[in-house]
């Protein structure tokens, strides 16, 4: 099963990707830890990326897209995958869902756990009174949310037109959202 998941920040999506790759037994595959991955193996494309990172800078789409290509097409890979952090713009959906098809791939399922944006926040707060994370003070946090709904949920549309969009309530028990989630796709 091909699956990515999406979410405003502090709903989860991390959280819920380790239980799902559990239970469908598929890999939970991190756009940042691949990228990180490839630029600790010092591979090409990780060289490029490296470049882009070095100065502060977000790495191109058709970098993150060829990474993200490379990764996937490795056979640990042919039960499946959850997608976590990619997609996160419309111009990424595109490369992405091209890229997938050139190497006959496509996505099962394109999975959006939603939220109260008022408990995301409380949630984030407490989570960085917890842990002291510096980027869980309110300011940060509504900020974070405001980039997520300006540049990633034009990503619902996308995968609403292709009807593989499946929204489910990020809200609850983490079993119990789990549960959500599998009914859903399953």
């Amino acid at each position: 099963m091909k699956l990515l998941i999406m979410g405003p920040p502090g709903v989860g999506k991390g959280t819920q990707a380790d239980r799902i790759k559990d239970k469908l037994e598929i890999l939970h595959l991190s756009t940042g830890d691949i990228l990180r991955a490839e630029v600790e193996a010092k591979s090409a494309i990780g060289m490029d990326a490296k470049l882009y990172m070095d100065f502060g800078k977000l790495v191109p789409d058709h970098i993150l897209i060829e990474i993200v290509k490379e990764r996937i097409s490795k056979p640990d890979c042919d039960n499946g995958y959850l997608l976590d952090g990619f997609p996160r713009t419309l111009p990424q959906a595109e490369g992405l869902d091209k890229m997938m098809h050139s190497i006959k791939h496509e996505l099962e399922w394109a999975i959006s756990l939603t939220a109260n944006e008022d408990e995301l926040v409380a949630r984030l707060i407490k989570r960085g009174e917890e842990l002291g994370r510096s980027d869980d003070t309110p300011d940060v946090i509504r900020k974070r949310q405001k980039i997520y709904w300006e540049k990633t949920a034009p990503l619902l549309d996308f995968y609403l037109d292709k009807s593989i969009l499946k929204e489910v309530d990020g809200l609850g028990e983490i079993p119990e959202i789990t549960e959500r989630i599998l009914h859903v796709i399953k």
